[in-house]
């Protein structure tokens, strides 16, 4: 265990002019309306490249979640017509659009996200909303075939979908605006009011969506954003009695706790994951190296899909481990208000030196580190491990950060175990010309994805996405997200009066 890393309050880093320009924009871009619940406590919210206080939050307890669930409880009696979340939906995508630069300074300023990725999420912001606009117009149950038995002859019966009721939605740091979008998104589409409760860390963010989804029309009360430390709003969210869902996005610990403790509730649990990729012998390696890269190391490495394992055939891995580590050498690290900047800091201090010591274990246990491995300034540089040995961290728990391990393979059955290794069940990629072979992947990788000829961090924000394992129960996207959030009532109808 290591000791906790201190933030540097105050902490000054040299920037490029134009990165100071896009921080202050930024700075002076932060919500002010983050004290609606008239809360006692006030939490900081940190830049994580400076370490500096950017905001401050309400620490929300048990009696502001109890205001913000009743005020969702009398939204939801009230209801809010098809055609109408629709219309809200549509017009938050164009008001994303509108804010792109914004929203992303947001995200880059509290999450240390690379400006670059930060406008991308934005834009995916953007479409998960016009999915959830499809969804809110299309929405609608089904006609039973009642006269496929002899009891139901006269009879006419419809399975209507209604709203689950109040969903309380529980997001983490790494995509603050997208992951969010994800679940307030398909609520509304649903026709449930939502409580909000946002990572500690990123909170800014889901209070600035708040503010366009109410310039879009929706009803003040129909979100409700409740921020905290980390301890105290989000277990009350949980205990309350008027959410009838939970939708929760992060570790698997926390994920599982809350649904053995959410009596009662419907649970949503997307959860973590340390996605294998598998590269094969006649695979295009500069291809595969190219995606890999991109894939490990885009938001730092912070995202449950991002690379962590290559399992690469013996005959490839050398050739294989060399492109990654060139590529891996390339990157700029440093500011992420910085445009050539492609990898920006982890969350938290604390963060980048769990990473560093799990790839320091390796090292121990005898793999090689091929690139990367140490802190520049207050980032981690992207690391590629060859061969972290069975039952290293980097093998069997996920890293959330810049760093691969390769695991070289023989025959296809070694390949599969290798995948199959892990409690945790996202996502895979396999990179493979032979026909074969990736159909004998879709039924032998226990996924709840398989990609072929793709990374396992591909997330199209319409498929059915989701794990299976210690990777979570549901599927997310947004028709299917909703569909959740539905009940289903039985409706049947025949004359009556003697006729």
């Amino acid at each position: 265990m290591h000791e906790p890393v201190p933030r540097k309050k105050g902490h000054k880093v040299p920037q490029p002019d134009d990165a100071a320009n896009r921080r202050e924009a930024a700075i002076a871009a932060v919500p002010t309306n983050v004290d609606e619940h008239r809360a006692t406590g006030r939490v900081d919210v940190y830049d994580p490249f400076t370490g500096e206080v950017i905001g401050q939050v309400a620490n929300c307890g048990p009696a502001e979640v109890d205001a913000a669930c009743m005020a969702a409880c009398a939204a939801q009696e009230r209801g809010l017509p098809q055609w109408q979340r629709a219309r809200v939906l549509d017009a938050v995508a164009q008001l994303l659009e509108r804010d792109v630069d914004r929203l992303a300074g947001l995200i880059t300023l509290e999450s240390g996200k690379a400006i670059r990725d930060a406008r991308g999420e934005v834009g995916r912001a953007a479409e998960t909303a016009r999915f959830s606009a499809a969804v809110a117009r299309t929405l609608a149950g089904e006609q039973v075939a009642t006269e496929a038995t002899p009891t139901g002859v006269g009879k006419l019966a419809i399975a209507v979908r209604l709203p689950v009721g109040v969903v309380g939605a529980i997001s983490p740091f790494n995509f603050p605006l997208n992951t969010v979008m994800h679940k307030v998104g398909p609520a509304i589409a649903a026709g449930c009011a939502i409580v909000l409760k946002p990572a500690h860390q990123t909170p800014l963010t889901a209070l600035a969506l708040r503010t366009l989804l109410i310039e879009a029309g929706l009803p003040e009360d129909w979100l409700t954003v409740v921020t905290d430390d980390r301890t105290s709003a989000g277990p009350a969210l949980v205990a309350h009695p008027v959410p009838k869902l939970i939708t929760f996005t992060g570790s698997s610990e926390v994920g599982w706790q809350i649904a053995a403790t959410a009596y009662r509730k419907k649970v949503a649990l997307e959860l973590g994951s340390n996605s294998p990729v598998l590269v094969a012998e006649d695979a295009d390696i500069d291809v595969a190296a190219a995606k890999i890269s991109k894939a490990a190391y885009s938001t730092s490495g912070q995202s449950c899909i991002s690379v962590q394992r290559v399992i690469a055939h013996r005959a490839v891995r050398e050739q294989l481990n060399d492109a990654l580590r060139k590529h891996a050498d390339a990157l700029t690290v440093g500011d992420p208000f910085d445009e050539a900047t492609d990898v920006g800091p982890l969350i938290t201090p604390d963060a980048t030196a769990r990473v560093k010591s799990w790839i320091d274990e390796a090292a121990a246990a005898g793999a090689t580190v091929a690139a990367g491995g140490d802190i520049v300034g207050e980032c981690l540089r992207p690391t590629v491990v060859d061969q972290a040995p069975a039952g290293t961290r980097l093998r069997v728990s996920e890293a959330f950060g810049p760093v691969l391990t390769v695991i070289p393979y023989e025959s296809r059955e070694e390949a599969f175990a290798l995948a199959n290794e892990t409690v945790y069940g996202l996502q895979a990629g396999l990179f493979t010309s032979d026909l074969n072979l990736a159909l004998d992947a879709v039924s032998r990788l226990e996924f709840g994805g398989v990609l072929v000829n793709d990374v396992p961090t591909t997330r199209l924000d319409q498929q059915p996405y989701g794990g299976v394992g210690e990777s979570g129960n549901t599927r997310e996207g947004p028709a299917f997200t909703a569909h959740e959030m539905t009940e289903t009532r039985y409706v049947s109808l025949q004359p009556g009066g003697g006729a």
